[in-house]
């Protein structure tokens, strides 16, 4: 496996990602240089045996797939998100203090750890919504300097700091954007000069604060790889990359990415949202099927829901469970809940286990401590939209949520082999409970 040059293309697409619509976009421009075709939701779709397609949803969602022949088996579907938790511009964001301050006014999007936001340089990134002669128009902007910091408050005004401290979103976590004198009024203007239009012109914004540290190879010998957004741009990426490298013989292969996974996935282009369901069944019926054809395909498809997983975090190792303890570089995570807040059970891991010994890689297991109520992820909440077979699994990785985290070097290439694997592969159902693997 070529971890290097892997780890090097995932560093190059994390660092030009710095948020949903950037991670999008991104890959949209890597599946039209790989000659797929674009798609839109309000328009025809006519599908041929063989090629590939794309097509996304409020900017920040990408569904792509490959049709290997009209008389598909089934769905091979690989599903992850495009969000992180971050810090998102609030409407009217200037703020002044004492006439010497500007800072701006942001929320929080997403559980995040808020300490590891303070003190490091920061930017903004996002969609301007602008006025057209004939209506709106979309622009992706990104502040590509250091633009902004959230300052600590010195020990010397909180001796207790070090002890515990509630971070309030209101009051400590807003950036500081310049002096009264220079920076009134130019955040607008800011925004406006990156979009290419004119202040009045901007109808609306999404834009979001992000870390501006690169990501880079760290450890003794480079065996973790840090960045912002590993969770879950890291297997997005991997998807991405075992998609484009699969080569699907009687299934449909399906790249997946949903947004909004940090908030809870029940958005128009969530988890929870109709979009998997929508693309499918417009497959379905492009390809010349009925209802009852889409049916049986679902019966012969599987999901993986790939969002990244906790690492024994080496200060903390009683926070792990006992028996089931994932470690960064070795491998692939299989996580279970019993309160299905993973959706994997006997049969989709068994089924995925096939698939990484076929693929030759490494897999663990996860399970939260029996006292300790753990995160849940995209897998049981599509399944409501699109219930089929179903495994959760992840990558390890420490600081979940942190505006910088921290993951394996060698553990992406292990799940792009996986997914190369899965996308090539079909899952007959012969019964219920009992599956044909086709490699």
């Amino acid at each position: 496996m070529q971890f290097q040059q892997v780890n090097q293309e995932l560093m190059e697409f994390l660092d030009s990602s710095p948020n949903a619509f950037w991670a999008v976009a991104n890959m949209k421009g890597i599946l039209k240089a790989q000659g797929y075709e674009l798609l839109c939701e309000g328009m025809p779709w006519k599908l041929e045996a063989g090629k590939g397609y794309y097509v996304s949803r409020n900017d920040s969602a990408l569904i792509a797939f490959r049709v290997p022949k009209e008389d598909f088996l089934g769905f091979q579907i690989m599903a992850s998100h495009s969000d992180s938790p971050a810090f998102k511009i609030k409407p009217n964001a200037e703020i002044e203090i004492d006439k010497q301050y500007i800072k701006l006014n942001v929320e929080k999007y997403g559980g995040m750890l808020c300490a590891p936001w303070l003190d490091r340089p920061l930017s903004v990134a996002g969609r301007v919504v602008v006025r057209t002669a004939e209506g709106i128009e979309t622009r992706l902007i990104n502040i590509d300097r250091d633009l902004m910091i959230i300052p600590n408050l010195a020990i010397h005004m909180n001796r207790q700091v070090n002890e515990g401290y509630s971070y309030n979103a209101q009051v400590d976590m807003l950036p500081l954007f310049g002096d009264s004198e220079d920076a009134k009024g130019r955040f607008e203007t800011l925004i406006a000069e990156a979009a290419g239009v004119k202040p009045e012109e901007i109808l609306d914004t999404d834009l979001f604060l992000y870390n501006r540290m690169k990501a880079r190879l760290v450890g003794a010998n480079g065996e973790y790889l840090s960045s912002g957004r590993l969770d879950d741009l890291q297997c997005a990426f991997s998807s991405l990359k075992g998609f484009l490298q699969a080569e699907p013989k009687d299934s449909v292969a399906v790249h997946c990415v949903y947004d909004n996974e940090e908030v809870g996935s029940g958005t128009k282009q969530g988890a929870e949202s109709t979009f998997l369901k929508d693309v499918l069944h417009r497959i379905n019926a492009a390809l010349g099927h009925d209802e009852e054809y889409y049916l049986r395909a679902l019966a012969s498809s599987f999901l993986v829901s790939a969002d990244n997983a906790h690492s024994v975090h080496p200060n903390q190792t009683g926070k792990a469970d006992p028996t089931n303890r994932p470690y960064m570089n070795k491998g692939i995570v299989i996580k279970y809940s019993a309160n299905q807040k993973y959706t994997t059970d006997a049969i989709s891991g068994a089924i995925f286990r096939a698939i990484c010994e076929k693929a030759n890689v490494p897999v663990q297991v996860f399970t939260n401590r029996s006292d300790i109520l753990g995160g849940s992820t995209l897998g049981n909440i599509s399944n409501t939209q699109v219930a089929l077979n179903t495994v959760d699994i992840g990558l390890p990785q420490l600081a979940m949520h942190s505006s910088y985290e921290t993951a394996g070097s060698r553990d992406t290439a292990y799940l792009i082999e996986a997914a190369k694997l899965l996308f090539s592969s079909s899952v007959e159902g012969v019964g219920d409970g009992n599956y044909k693997l086709r490699f």
